[in-house]
């Protein structure tokens, strides 16, 4: 179910309504090439073998059983990969460094996480190379593993990284504490945002909430493995076939990991099974080319469940403190925050944008965020929708609620007179530019699920709200014009969430075209222009942007033709509605698709062309959502059932609104999955125990209700077409949103994700006071 707040589509023709999507017939039809749909002839199936331990030296390998055994072309180790440290990459506004890269795709001396890659073989079949993988000879030293961040930071705690050093230890109780000399340390990065006067802002507080919170280490939950096959010819060219979220992420990370130059790697992007920011790296790329470097043939290698849960990146688990004060009238008057996100492995956990997003939706005068970097042994954390946000938003928005309950105000109406606006300073520092937080609150405030009412026994509603300040990065786009009149659209995004079709509404407004005429195409390295990675929610700002240059590139080109046609200058012709018209003449106007007829009488093809860097040119516009969650709970088992779910999204302008109500509605659910049940589930070795969807459980369709969603359109004033992007705000509210009503429903306050059956129990029973055994054990 779905509403908005603004009319079906304004002044567009093609943007708002709902067209059939463009890529639905090959996909429903099977027709569609996923990345392990592809094969090559003599191609050869690749294995992984992976580490069994979290943390160990890696004494010896010996390969030769493995070399020797029938069916096998090549086995490669950590041996075979150049040295890269020190070697950066470019990868869109971020630096990545190649060393802990290459050490995350195969362990040299080291492993650093259960499934860590070891060594990987290339055989005639999947089951050769399985057997082969037994035979590989691996000696290891294990060594203590360190799991989470609270025990990472201690000062005795085993060290990962021996080159990280730090001046400091930042205690949860005593964040930055001074150290001296530089000392090893698996804190890998530091920051920290600061304004006002904190300690005045606390003693104006009449009412001060402070709390602890712990978030579990969760996984994306795309249904489709991670998959390679790469082709490595013998004139030192490379293809590589893969699922990714960024074809030129792969060009440019595989390049630099190998030592490779980046014009001899195309990276053909296969359909794509579901990423939400999972497939922004790579795993078994490198892997690939390796082995079809090594045996002379095509290599394909894809993951099991297994091992992309052991193995590919989550997002973090963190560990956080919040603190807020506010006056008895609901005005918050100070807020400090500490967090500490779980970086897996290697450095590079979202430390840094849920630092910068956590307090954005408020109007704080006096505040203190830190957040830290922090190595463990678990897999390198990769995006998930909105990284880095959604966990610190389940703390700050929870103490919210709390401090709306202590002063007696409508948790809503709290949130209003606190709202962030135009002109309010971000968390980093920035002003805000025109933004719909405001609206978001206000369509679920006036909303029917709102307004009604909540009746029966341990039932409770509650709300939250979330910001992301969405992507903008660099973006290529052409429009072909055909001679029949219809017209392609060519980028380099690859389509996790309906761009195709907003690529091709987008052409079609600008050429004044029916969405049917235009025909979207994701094209490889080789062939479109640099496209930075699908994520950040920046496809249909910034592909969106480029695509929209391009049109009016290849207008300025169709008038130029009729001017030539009608003996004009091309000024005095206007183009209106797949019109050509000549001003203050009675020359009969020409359509379009008449004169691309006679494109090749007036000069030849028409191809429009654009590239655009879109936070260069500050088209970037921020995102927001208010959510609103009712729920019952069965106080005998501790299970939460989601009654009715609703979301208030300022999405700018939506091109396509069923993608804009599904972007939406997914990012809703996920953040239900993470509230309620999805955790990673380690034993003392640390051992990942639940490495399958049996036990890593995520929520079906059995566990969610109709997500009402409800788009608010507040236009971005910095783009054409008022775009903001809607993947990923959604998830931000509703973990805390959850955590609210559940506390409303039975009157506990859950601090730790997911809120499972057996942690709600534990905590019923706490509440209660009941202290038999036989409970107790139950709850465990």
């Amino acid at each position: 179910m779905a509403d908005s707040n603004d009319s079906r589509n304004g002044a567009f023709r093609v943007i708002g309504t709902r067209p059939v999507r463009h890529d639905g017939l090959e996909k429903v039809t099977g027709r569609a090439l996923y990345g392990a749909d592809y094969s090559m002839p003599g191609m050869l199936h690749g294995k992984v073998l992976r580490s069994p331990h979290a943390h160990a030296f890696i004494k010896s390998i010996n390969v030769d059983k493995a070399l020797r055994h029938p069916g096998v072309y090549a086995v490669i180790t950590g041996a075979d990969f150049p040295e890269v440290k020190g070697v950066m990459a470019q990868v869109g506004e971020l630096v990545v460094n190649t060393h802990y890269l290459s050490l995350n795709v195969m362990a040299r001396d080291k492993v650093l996480y259960d499934g860590h890659p070891v060594a990987a073989v290339a055989a005639t079949s999947k089951h050769v190379a399985e057997e082969a993988l037994e035979l590989i000879d691996v000696v290891y030293k294990e060594l203590p593993a360190v799991m989470t961040a609270e025990e990472a930071m201690k000062p005795d705690a085993p060290i990962l990284l021996p080159e990280l050093r730090s001046r400091f230890i930042a205690h949860r109780t005593d964040p930055g504490s001074p150290e001296g000399p530089d000392r090893p340390s698996n804190i890998a990065a530091h920051i920290q945002f600061q304004r006002g006067d904190l300690g005045a802002g606390f003693r104006a507080a009449d009412i001060v909430v402070e709390r602890e919170y712990t978030t579990a280490t969760v996984h994306q939950g795309y249904i489709e493995p991670q998959n390679a096959l790469a082709v490595y010819s013998a004139d030192d060219h490379v293809t590589i076939y893969c699922s990714t979220q960024g074809s030129f992420n792969v060009r440019t990370l595989t390049a630099s990991m190998l030592g490779l130059s980046e014009g001899m790697i195309r990276v053909v992007p296969a359909e794509i099974g579901g990423g939400f920011g999972g497939k922004t790296t790579i795993y078994l790329e490198p892997l690939a080319v390796m082995l079809s470097k090594k045996s002379g043939r095509p290599v394909k290698l894809t993951m099991s469940r297994g091992e992309v849960l052991r193995a590919t990146g989550p997002t973090s688990g963190t560990k956080m403190r919040a603190k807020m004060g506010a006056s008895r009238d609901g005005r918050i008057t100070a807020a400090e925050v500490w967090m500490a996100y779980e970086a897996g492995a290697f450095p590079g956990s979202p430390f840094a944008p849920g630092a910068m997003t956590t307090l954005g939706s408020y109007n704080i005068e006096n505040l203190k965020i830190d957040s830290f970097d922090v190595v463990v042994n678990r897999p390198k954390v990769a995006a998930y929708r909105a990284p880095g946000s959604p966990a610190s938003a389940f703390a700050c928005e929870t103490v919210l609620d709390e401090l709306a309950e202590k002063c007696g105000i409508d948790p809503l109406e709290l949130r209003l007179r606190n709202a962030s606006h135009e002109g309010t300073p971000q968390p980093a520092g920035p002003p805000f530019k025109k933004i719909g937080y405001v609206e978001t609150v206000v369509a679920v405030k006036n909303s029917t699920h709102y307004r009604s009412q909540l009746t029966g026994k341990y039932r409770g509603r509650g709300v939250a709200s979330g910001f992301w300040f969405n992507g903008g990065l660099q973006s290529s786009a052409t429009v072909n014009i055909h001679t029949d009149g219809t017209v392609s659209v060519v980028t380099g995004s690859v389509d996790i969430g309906g761009s195709r079709a907003a690529m091709a509404m987008v052409a079609a407004e600008v050429l004044g075209l029916d969405a049917g005429d235009v025909r979207p195409l994701v094209a490889d390295t080789d062939v479109s222009g640099h496209t930075d990675v699908t994520g950040g929610s920046r496809i249909a700002l910034a592909t969106g942007l480029a695509v929209y240059d391009a049109a009016h590139d290849a207008v300025r080109q169709l008038k130029e033709r009729v001017a030539k046609l009608w003996e004009k200058q091309p000024d005095e012709i206007d183009f209106i509605e797949g019109l050509f018209k000549a001003r203050a003449d009675g020359t009969a106007p020409m359509p379009l698709k008449l004169l691309a007829s006679r494109l090749a009488r007036t000069g030849g093809p028409v191809t429009g062309r654009a590239t655009v860097n879109a936070g260069a040119v500050g088209a970037v516009g921020n995102a927001f959502a208010t959510v609103c969650v009712d729920v019952e709970v069965d106080p005998d088992t501790g299970k939460v059932q989601i009654l009715r779910a609703t979301i208030a999204q300022d999405v700018g302008r939506a091109i396509h609104p069923s993608y804009v109500e599904g972007q939406m509605q997914g990012g809703f659910a996920q953040g239900i999955g993470w509230a309620l049940n999805e955790e990673y589930v380690y034993d003392s070795r640390g051992v990942l125990r639940n490495a399958g969807l049996l036990d890593y459980r995520m929520p079906t369709c059995l566990d969610l209700p109709l997500i009402d969603a409800i788009v608010v359109e507040v236009p971005n004033p910095n783009h054409p077409l008022g775009v903001r992007g809607v993947g990923e705000v959604s998830i931000v509210p509703p973990m805390a949103a959850v955590a609210n009503a559940i506390y409303r429903a039975v009157g506990v306050r859950m601090t730790e994700l997911p809120i499972s059956p057996p942690r709600l129990l534990k905590a019923l029973l706490r509440k209660h006071g009941d202290s038999s055994e036989t409970q107790a054990a139950a709850a465990d």
